[in-house]
């Protein structure tokens, strides 16, 4: 056996002292779980949560597998065909086709040695045996939500990868997001079509927000013959391909739907990182450069640069500590004050005087609440549902000038450089575009196995199918009294802003998070 191909069921284990379930949270494999309620939006916007029952089983020692739904859960009999991939020349030289059946990733790499094995989740990679027939397989594509480098490298390399794995002709891409199916044309797609286009960037599908109709949707799918469904996109997507997958298991339809996570600002939980975070933390480097450019050219020179980040700003705490031009990184996790005492005016002034300039990178969502009222948009959302954000770097550029110009009787030469759509817009690099192709092909296999309702990424390193409610349940966030956060304002050399009150309440917080995550609740 390969040594590279393990199954955590077939490991040797250290001896140590078995987690104990009766005095912990623990799955039972013949529990009752509670049942997600999924309620469809009049408005035509994504659904809330899956109304799916999770398919967990659990061993010894506090082992909990989170498993994906599979195509034999609800069709009776289906029969499977020997994998291609043991006919393909490409193949040849791998000492072992296929992931062992009882291959699980583990979601966290560190336990403590008394402690439980933890969570699981099913292997990705090709299987012996699958559930579909090469020409019998009729797959589509489509991609939502906003632009991320890499959609066009992931949609390359699953047209490749079914053409030439597994010997599918016949893959179509859905134009313009979910409405596409019902309101759009479709484009065949081979690798002739396909060829050169993660040279570009954008999504040579199109992309939209919202016009999601489930009915119409699934209907478009029975109606053309479709039994393998590639979704791109973020949480709000996948939330729409969750209910996409109950609706066909609902009809009793073979037909895979495979999802593949999609975020710039890299705030979906259990995966490693999301595609196109490299592409964008690398890119935000230029406009990082010319903020310092630009402010140590001029006195009192101060540059602010506004990056992605909604609700997590890994973007900007990535670009900060990759460019070490920074002086100060603001992102919504962590709430700043501009006036008084340990204030960023205060720090501005302070470093002003220290170096004659600054440079500042802020995520858009930092310092939201900060905003008047009157300036708010709290209640008004885009047609995903996500809400509507005020320039918060804008905002905060007049408000430095305004206030030196007006306390301290001093001119501020501030240049303020937004390149958030320049870099949603720009080819993936080298890193991502790998990245995208061991994700397309981990959707491949999951689908041609007979998996569904499902999504892939790399967990600790090793690609997994993950259930579509760990993926939807929340967001990723930075965890501020994190070391990764400790070490930026270490580099930076910024105050936290972060009254001691406000710390000890958010290491409590994570405290608690951290002990639901590890069963200890």
């Amino acid at each position: 056996m390969d040594s590279t191909i393990s199954s955590s069921a077939f490991l040797s284990t250290p001896k140590f002292r078995c987690f104990d379930p009766t005095n912990s949270y623990h799955v039972k494999s013949n529990q009752t779980h509670p049942r997600y309620v999924m309620s469809l939006p009049p408005n035509g916007s994504m659904p809330i949560s899956p109304n799916s029952e999770p398919k967990i089983i659990t061993g010894e020692c506090g082992y909990v597998l989170q498993d994906v739904p599979h195509l034999s859960d609800y069709i009776p009999d289906l029969p499977t065909y020997p994998n291609p991939l043991q006919d393909n020349p490409s193949y040849s030289v791998v000492k072992q086709y296929f992931v062992n059946v009882g291959d699980t990733v583990a979601e966290k790499v560190v336990v403590h040695k008394d402690g439980p094995r933890g969570t699981h989740f099913t292997r990705a990679g090709p299987r012996e045996k699958v559930y579909f027939e090469s020409d019998d397989v009729h797959a589509c594509i489509v991609t939502c939500g906003g632009l991320c480098p890499g959609l066009n490298t992931v949609i390359r390399e699953i047209v490749c990868g079914l053409y030439y794995m597994y010997g599918v002709h016949r893959v179509i891409g859905i134009e313009g997001g979910y409405k596409g199916f019902y309101a759009r044309n479709t484009i065949p797609l081979t690798p002739k079509v396909v060829n050169d286009i993660h040279k570009r960037g954008g999504t040579i599908l199109g992309t939209s927000r919202g016009g999601y109709d489930l009915s119409k949707i699934v209907d478009s799918i029975q109606d053309r013959g479709i039994n393998q469904v590639y979704i791109i996109g973020g949480d709000g997507t996948l939330k729409g391909a969750s209910v996409i997958f109950e609706e066909i298991r609902r009809r009793g339809l073979k037909v895979a739907v495979a999802g593949i996570p999609k975020t710039i600002d890299n705030d979906i939980p259990v995966i490693d990182k999301s595609f196109g975070f490299d592409t964008a933390v690398e890119e935000a480097q230029r406009a990082i450069n010319a903020a310092h450019v630009e402010a140590e050219s001029h006195e009192n020179g101060v540059g602010v640069v506004k990056l992605m980040g909604r609700y997590s700003g890994f973007i900007a705490m990535n670009a900060t500590l990759a460019s070490r031009d920074v002086d100060c990184c603001l992102i919504p996790e962590s709430p700043f004050y501009l006036e008084g005492a340990g204030g960023l005016f205060e720090f501005i002034g302070k470093r002003l005087r220290e170096h004659g300039h600054m440079v500042i990178v802020m995520a858009e969502g930092a310092g939201q609440e900060l905003l008047s009222e009157s300036m708010r948009s709290m209640d008004q959302q885009d047609a995903s549902g996500n809400k509507l954000l005020q320039d918060v770097g804008m905002w905060l550029s007049q408000k430095i000038k305004d206030h030196f110009r007006k306390r301290q009787k001093v001119t501020i030469n501030l240049k303020y450089i937004d390149p958030t759509y320049m870099i949603r817009a720009v080819p993936s690099n080298a890193s991502d575009n790998v990245y995208c192709t061991l994700l397309a092909h981990s959707a491949i296999h999951g689908a041609m196995a007979g998996y569904t309702g499902f999504t892939v990424g790399p967990v600790n390193g090793r690609h997994a199918y993950i259930p579509f409610y760990r993926i939807t349940e929340r967001q990723n966030k930075v965890v501020i009294t994190d070391r990764m956060w400790a070490r930026l304002l270490s580099s930076t050399n910024q105050p936290s802003f972060l009254e001691h009150k406000d710390v000890d309440s958010n290491k409590k917080q994570e405290e608690h998070h951290t002990q639901l995550l590890n069963g200890d609740n």
